[in-house]
């Protein structure tokens, strides 16, 4: 197996994976901060997977990151607001906070907008992503594939959550009073009912709720709780992605 990878490219960076007789391509993610602000973008690997980015880095506004994703990895990304670090890389962020450093050792802490990632092992299967507001939101967040085949759908989230947000589901920034995140009703609640446990943990027992299709109204592409596969889950072959934080058009 031969992996040509590095943490951060400045152009198209392929690595060439040799499984029997079939040559697989890296997945090229291009994360870009179209927010007006700065933002740390964390990502997380499933399965022990290779650690894209360090876990987490700064990323200016109108700056964007390329990180290669080897044929089978999974994990997510998201945005931390609000960041800050030391020297060490020691800190804290308003939301999206993944366990008080810059290089996150976890998840991001709810509420916080996802994409998650399930890559082909080989060309002959699918990508699967998807945009997620089941962990809540903080900011907007949509992934275009470019280059690839099949059905390949743009996913996202382009309205703002946060000023439409119901109150008992506001994140408010303690300094300034505005709301920075909009909480998930299981979050908020923390009943069956709006976390699809216990006696309401199937599709059929856990239809959506008022705030789940409040979500889903304002972002039709994206999940918007747990059984909201069939309109959110994408698929595409053989692609790069463009991962867009604070998107302005689908």
């Amino acid at each position: 197996m031969l992996m040509v990878a590095s943490q951060k490219i400045s152009s198209l960076l392929l690595a060439l994976f040799f499984i029997g007789t079939t040559v697989v391509s890296a997945t090229v993610f291009t994360l870009q901060n179209s927010c007006s602000y700065t933002i740390w973008p964390g990502t997380l690997s499933g399965n022990g997977g290779a650690i894209l980015g360090d876990g987490g880095f700064a990323l200016a506004p109108g700056g964007t990151s390329q990180l290669p994703g080897p044929p089978g990895w999974s994990g997510r990304f998201w945005a931390r607001t609000g960041c800050n670090f030391d020297e060490a890389g020691n800190g804290k962020c308003i939301t999206g906070d993944c366990g008080g450093t810059l290089k996150c050792n976890g998840g991001g802490q709810p509420p916080v907008s996802l994409v998650e990632f399930t890559l082909a092992r080989d060309n002959t299967e699918k990508d699967f992503y998807d945009v997620s507001l089941v962990d809540g939101y903080n900011v907007g967040l949509g992934v275009r594939p470019s280059s690839g085949s099949g059905n390949c759908q743009y996913a996202g989230c382009i309205a703002d959550l946060n000023g439409s947000c119901p109150k008992e589901l506001q994140v408010t920034d303690p300094a300034s009073g505005s709301v920075v995140a909009c909480k998930s009703a299981c979050a908020a609640f923390n009943t069956a009912e709006y976390c699809c446990t216990g006696e309401h943990s199937t599709a059929a027992t856990c239809p959506p709720t008022q705030y789940s299709q409040m979500f889903k109204n304002a972002c039709p592409t994206a999940y918007s709780y747990a059984y909201d596969d069939a309109s959110s889950t994408r698929t595409c072959s053989v692609a790069d992605y463009l991962i867009t934080f604070c998107p302005t058009t689908s």
